[in-house]
């Protein structure tokens, strides 16, 4: 195989036109690789991290305390309570370059005006400089309002360069609908460098940077429809799919939502990577606090707001970073149909058979043009 085809598939493009499953063993290997070595690396940055170096009697104190904080039940019933809406953004657009065809490629850019919910983090959380810019990649053709799809990278993503080879946005353009690509808070242009600070071993850290992702999107998808959009969808993957789902239960102005080799638990994502400590019975209670301190921000808490036609999750049969079992959470949480490809997390072998599932959708939704 050549370098150019580990490269194109790192990014999430088809390495061959091969027949499905021709290439599973190689996805899931890679997959497996990578978790390894994201694992070992977390077991040597747990002697550097004072939330990561406790023991099961501190972690379970600390995630009690935690829990009281943001467990309070009008955060689950009255959404708003927690993610309110935010005001209307003052967006900067810069001209990037012309599409072939006809249309163009904005920059768009604004302050956040995020205000972080914890106290206690709030001055470290706000110290991420760059990260109160809130920054989108708009695609567009044609000469008049078209629906809109908003595109959320994973973790590690948000590069313009990698994401704009990662996502089929010439097939959304050709098919009318325009497309955005989002940053996530402390990613890409929004980090101050070195690795994302969003997720955090702290799980405060992590509430606000969902919470913000929240925040930010929501402004988004008022300026898109503010701007003349008829329609406006996301779809996400990993990272950027919980954020999806997790935005579909909080925002009703959604046409549809496609969470894409999603994540659909912290606490269980961590007891996958072996993050707790101490003897099993020890180890559950860790799990159990943690998905209670997570609930706050978890897409299985509320119910979606997507129309049920608007509803699809896409998986790979080969994933081994967010597992088979998250998707299927995640579909029967939204009632929404679940389709498989052939490949994995970072190799998406045979990811074609998702995108035709989600251009059905668009279909039956009356999205699409001829």
């Amino acid at each position: 195989m050549q370098r150019r085809g580990h490269v194109l598939a790192l990014q999430g493009i088809p390495l061959s036109e091969g027949p499905p499953g021709r290439w599973d063993w190689l996805a899931a290997g890679v997959d497996r690789a990578a978790h390894g070595f994201a694992l070992s690396r977390s077991r040597r940055s747990r002697r550097r991290s004072r939330a990561e170096s406790l023991g099961p009697a501190e972690r379970a104190a600390a995630l009690t305390s935690l829990r009281e904080r943001y467990g309070h039940r009008l955060f689950i019933d009255e959404p708003e309570s927690f993610f309110p809406t935010p005001a209307a953004p003052e967006v900067r657009g810069a001209r990037v370059r012309g599409l072939r065809g006809g249309g163009q490629v904005t920059d768009l850019s604004w302050p956040s005006n995020y205000r972080p919910f914890a106290s206690d983090v709030a001055e470290r959380y706000s110290a991420f400089e760059r990260n109160g810019t809130v920054v989108a990649r708009l695609f567009q053709r044609g000469d008049r309002p078209r629906p809109a799809v908003i595109l959320i990278h994973g973790y590690l993503g948000g590069h313009h360069a990698i994401e704009e080879r990662t996502w089929p946005i010439p097939w959304f353009l050709r098919r009318g609908l325009d497309a955005a690509l989002f940053v996530l808070p402390l990613h890409a242009s929004r980090s101050d460098g070195g690795r994302p600070k969003f997720p955090s071993s702290d799980p405060r850290l992590t509430i606000e940077g969902f919470r913000q992702a929240v925040h930010d999107l929501r402004a988004l998808i008022g300026h898109l429809r503010a701007a003349g959009a008829p329609d406006v969808g996301v779809i996400g993957m990993s990272l950027g799919a919980y954020t999806c789902a997790l935005l579909a239960t909080v925002e009703a102005r959604l046409s549809f939502a496609v969470p894409f080799v999603p994540l659909a638990s912290i606490a269980d994502f961590a007891a996958e990577g072996e993050r707790f400590v101490g003897t099993p019975a020890e180890r559950e209670q860790q799990h159990r606090l943690l998905d209670a301190v997570f609930e706050v921000v978890s897409p299985l808490a509320r119910p979606p707001l997507v129309p049920p036609a608007g509803r699809l999750v896409v998986a790979g049969r080969s994933d081994r970073i967010t597992p088979a079992g998250h998707a299927r959470r995640l579909a029967a949480h939204f009632e929404a149909p679940l389709t498989f490809f052939p490949g994995g997390h970072l190799i998406q072998l045979g990811r074609s058979e998702g995108f035709r599932a989600v251009g059905r959708m668009l279909g039956a939704l009356d999205l699409l043009e001829p």
